[in-house]
Protein backbone atom coordinates (compact mmCIF):
# COMPACT_ATOMS: atom_id res chain seq x y z
CA UNK A 1 0.00 0.00 0.00
CA UNK A 2 1.71 3.50 -0.81
CA UNK A 3 2.46 5.40 2.11
CA UNK A 4 1.06 8.45 0.74
CA UNK A 5 -1.97 9.29 -0.48
CA UNK A 6 -2.98 12.86 -2.51
CA UNK A 7 -6.26 13.66 -3.49
CA UNK A 8 -7.44 16.14 -6.18
CA UNK A 9 -10.71 16.83 -5.48
CA UNK A 10 -12.68 18.60 -8.81
CA UNK A 11 -16.21 18.18 -7.53
CA UNK A 12 -18.17 20.37 -5.26
CA UNK A 13 -21.89 20.40 -4.89
CA UNK A 14 -22.39 20.14 -9.07
CA UNK A 15 -21.42 16.06 -8.48
CA UNK A 16 -21.92 15.75 -5.03
CA UNK A 17 -21.49 12.09 -4.85
CA UNK A 18 -17.94 12.64 -6.75
CA UNK A 19 -17.01 14.86 -4.16
CA UNK A 20 -18.29 12.96 -1.37
CA UNK A 21 -16.41 9.85 -2.28
CA UNK A 22 -13.11 12.32 -2.39
CA UNK A 23 -13.22 13.48 1.29
CA UNK A 24 -14.72 9.83 2.22
CA UNK A 25 -11.67 8.08 1.00
CA UNK A 26 -9.34 10.56 1.94
CA UNK A 27 -10.83 10.53 6.08
CA UNK A 28 -10.78 6.96 5.81
CA UNK A 29 -6.99 7.01 4.80
CA UNK A 30 -6.07 9.31 7.46
CA UNK A 31 -7.98 7.17 10.09
CA UNK A 32 -5.79 4.32 8.89
CA UNK A 33 -2.76 6.57 8.69
CA UNK A 34 -1.70 7.38 5.94
CA UNK A 35 -0.41 10.39 4.50
CA UNK A 36 -2.90 12.36 3.00
CA UNK A 37 -2.67 15.19 0.85
CA UNK A 38 -6.26 16.60 -0.02
CA UNK A 39 -6.47 19.10 -3.58
CA UNK A 40 -9.47 21.48 -3.85
CA UNK A 41 -10.05 22.39 -7.20
CA UNK A 42 -12.45 23.43 -9.41
CA UNK A 43 -16.14 23.78 -7.73
CA UNK A 44 -14.85 22.02 -4.64
CA UNK A 45 -12.26 25.57 -4.10
CA UNK A 46 -15.70 26.52 -2.28
CA UNK A 47 -15.08 23.96 0.55
CA UNK A 48 -11.67 26.29 1.75
CA UNK A 49 -14.14 29.09 2.75
CA UNK A 50 -15.55 28.76 6.33
CA UNK A 51 -18.98 27.66 6.32
CA UNK A 52 -19.57 26.10 3.19
CA UNK A 53 -19.13 22.32 3.76
CA UNK A 54 -21.92 22.54 6.20
CA UNK A 55 -24.14 23.88 3.36
CA UNK A 56 -23.51 20.72 1.04
CA UNK A 57 -25.73 17.54 1.68
CA UNK A 58 -25.89 14.17 0.03
CA UNK A 59 -28.20 11.62 1.78
CA UNK A 60 -26.62 8.86 3.55
CA UNK A 61 -23.14 10.26 3.80
CA UNK A 62 -20.94 11.38 5.99
CA UNK A 63 -21.20 15.27 7.03
CA UNK A 64 -18.67 17.04 4.90
CA UNK A 65 -18.01 19.43 7.73
CA UNK A 66 -16.71 15.88 9.83
CA UNK A 67 -14.59 14.76 6.69
CA UNK A 68 -13.12 17.78 6.54
CA UNK A 69 -12.05 18.22 9.93
CA UNK A 70 -10.50 14.80 10.02
CA UNK A 71 -8.31 15.69 7.34
CA UNK A 72 -7.22 19.01 8.96
CA UNK A 73 -6.31 17.07 11.93
CA UNK A 74 -3.91 14.65 10.49
CA UNK A 75 -3.02 15.77 7.13
CA UNK A 76 -2.91 18.46 4.24
CA UNK A 77 -6.02 20.21 2.59
CA UNK A 78 -4.21 22.73 -0.05
CA UNK A 79 -6.49 25.21 -2.62
CA UNK A 80 -5.28 25.58 -6.11
CA UNK A 81 -3.86 29.10 -6.40
CA UNK A 82 -5.22 29.38 -10.16
CA UNK A 83 -8.98 28.50 -8.56
CA UNK A 84 -8.68 30.68 -5.48
CA UNK A 85 -8.03 33.37 -7.91
CA UNK A 86 -10.38 32.41 -10.12
CA UNK A 87 -12.56 32.58 -7.02
CA UNK A 88 -11.30 35.94 -5.45
CA UNK A 89 -10.11 33.44 -2.35
CA UNK A 90 -7.39 34.82 -0.79
CA UNK A 91 -5.77 32.98 2.04
CA UNK A 92 -7.67 35.54 4.49
CA UNK A 93 -10.80 34.05 3.60
CA UNK A 94 -9.93 30.10 3.92
CA UNK A 95 -10.53 27.93 6.90
CA UNK A 96 -7.71 27.92 9.42
CA UNK A 97 -4.91 25.21 8.09
CA UNK A 98 -5.77 25.08 4.16
CA UNK A 99 -2.86 26.08 2.70
CA UNK A 100 -2.94 27.71 -1.27
CA UNK A 101 -0.51 26.31 -3.44
CA UNK A 102 -0.19 25.43 -7.71
CA UNK A 103 0.14 23.31 -9.92
CA UNK A 104 4.22 23.02 -9.10
CA UNK A 105 3.48 21.92 -5.38
CA UNK A 106 0.59 19.44 -6.65
CA UNK A 107 3.27 17.42 -9.29
CA UNK A 108 5.54 17.39 -7.00
CA UNK A 109 3.87 15.49 -4.24
CA UNK A 110 1.84 13.50 -6.76
CA UNK A 111 4.97 11.95 -7.85
CA UNK A 112 6.81 11.58 -4.38
CA UNK A 113 8.49 7.63 -3.92
CA UNK A 114 5.73 5.75 -2.75
CA UNK A 115 2.42 8.01 -3.41
CA UNK A 116 -0.71 6.70 -4.80
CA UNK A 117 -2.62 10.16 -6.70
CA UNK A 118 -6.59 9.74 -7.26
CA UNK A 119 -8.39 12.48 -8.67
CA UNK A 120 -12.52 12.98 -8.18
Amino acid sequence: MAKKLVIKVTAGADAPERCSQAFTVAAVAVASGVDVSVWLTGESAWFALPGRAAEFELPHAAPLPDLIDSVLAAGRLTLCTQCAARRDITEKDVIEGVRIAGAQVFVQEALADETQALVY
